[in-house]
């Protein structure tokens, strides 16, 4: 779409092109001529109310949304028609009257609008039945991944599946959803989003899991039960499993809606390169721990959170016999305080893991991630023996894959350390990344090679 024209104020009549030529100036002694026309401003003319109901937004705006990215920020937003619409769905327009289609319209957040469709919905039903069709085809492209040595995956990644606000996971025969839009804070859209679940999977228990931070930050309900559907008693927890290894998911504790369902391919990529003695650093709930262990015969887990390394003992204990002769044990520790001691200390390891939690949420906190990583990654170096292997990681979308390889880098420098990269790496396939929505994109990997 090509960006609106100004209209250009009509020319004065004292233009430089039409103004008489100025008389003399006067002297002393002649009459002073009379006073030179003032030259009137150019008027710019008023906006006008737009005449169609629904949100107009700016050319900013406009163009994302014509790059194919579904965001528009309460900032963007130049009118509101009528001016209290309240949250729900709402045709999008901008400065010229074209329409961009339906988009989900919260005023009380900083995402005010997420495009859901180009075209425009003008009833519930029609919202509903393009939210079943577009979950169905999710779970459809996601069916072949469930099999014996895969359980869990996510099943709707909101945006990146053409679902704003809506993220479910399946943890065996538990699913946990979420929405992240008031829009979608129904009976109505509860009740369809349920009903294709249970056609599709055939799940013991559905719970909806809100996010604190979401509900605050959306305006979101309270819902009356985290129970959505059950046979028979609802289940709480569960036991999943993730490239044919046994894990723990406890829906009353956690964090997100759950394990780190992204990594499960980085967890068998890791274990491809592994050897000798390994460090899981912020190993959580021992996913990559657990994984090393079938081809390392040390591992040590490191994690702040005592309640998610109790968890990670629950999960060794149902891979005992999977795991053979490894021997793995957890140590709650800060981890950065233990990177600097034990590389100060001269401590070795063949593997490290670095998965740490995402150090910029903003981007004001850009350059003191940067720090951040920078310093996690010289230490780890410094403690890989020669040909020791590397595999690092960041989860913030603040940071981008050229800037987090450049932070490694650096840190490779520092430590005197010659790296090969053997594969860079980003979330599991049920995550899928839409290039036109760089949020999708959120999680990077580094596997290593250190000379």
């Amino acid at each position: 779409m090509s960006s609106s024209q100004k209209s250009r104020p009509a020319q004065s009549p004292y233009s430089a092109r039409t103004q008489q030529k100025a008389a003399p100036r006067p002297s002393a002694k002649s009459p002073a001529s009379a006073p030179t026309p003032q030259i009137p401003a150019p008027q710019t003319p008023a906006p006008q109310p737009p005449t169609h109901p629904g949100i107009t937004i700016s050319r900013r705006a406009a163009d994302r949304l014509l790059a194919g990215h579904v965001w528009v920020y309460r900032s963007e937003v130049e009118a509101i028609s009528p001016s209290e619409h309240p949250a729900g769905l709402a045709p999008v327009y901008d400065r010229r009257g074209t329409v961009f289609g339906t988009a989900l319209f919260n005023p009380d957040s900083e995402i005010t609008l997420r495009l859901i469709s180009a075209a425009e919905i003008t009833d519930e039903a029609a919202f509903l039945a393009l939210l079943q069709q577009r979950l169905r085809h999710a779970i459809g492209r996601r069916k072949a991944q469930l099999a014996a040595e895969h359980s869990a995956c996510r099943l709707v990644f909101s945006e990146a599946d053409a679902l704003p606000g809506i993220i479910a996971d399946k943890y065996g025969d538990l699913i946990i959803l979420q929405l992240a839009s008031k829009v979608l804070d129904t009976a109505a859209v509860r009740a369809a989003i349920v009903s294709v679940l249970v056609e599709e999977l055939s799940p013991a228990t559905i719970l909806e899991r809100p996010s604190p931070r979401i509900r605050e930050l959306e305006q979101l309900s309270v819902p009356p039960s985290a129970v959505l559907y059950a046979q028979g008693d609802p289940l709480t927890h569960s036991t999943f499993a993730l490239n044919g290894l046994l894990f723990r998911f406890d829906a009353e504790a956690g964090q997100k809606t759950g394990a780190f369902l992204d990594q499960r391919e980085n967890y068998a990529a890791a274990a491809r390169h592994a050897h000798g003695q390994a460090l899981d650093i912020c190993t959580y709930q021992g996913g990559f721990a657990l994984h090393l262990a079938q081809v390392c015969p040390r591992v040590t887990g490191i994690d702040i959170s005592r309640a998610a390394l109790e968890v990670a003992e629950l999960n060794l204990a149902a891979n005992y016999s999977a795991l053979g002769a490894s021997e793995v044990d957890w140590i709650e520790a800060n981890a950065f305080d233990l990177l600097r001691d034990w590389s100060d200390a001269g401590t070795a390891y063949d593997t490290i893991v670095l998965d740490p939690p995402a150090f910029a949420k903003s981007k004001r906190a850009l350059d003191g991630a940067l720090r951040g990583y920078k310093e996690f990654n010289l230490r780890a170096l410094k403690m890989l023996r020669p040909g020791g292997v590397l595999v690092t990681h960041s989860c913030s979308h603040q940071v981008s894959l050229a800037d987090f390889t450049e932070v490694v880098r650096a840190a490779a420098a520092d430590a005197r350390r010659r790296v090969r990269l053997l594969e860079r790496r980003g979330a599991a396939s049920d995550h899928p990344v839409i290039l036109n929505i760089p949020e999708t994109e959120y999680l990077k990997c580094l596997i290593l090679e250190v000379d």
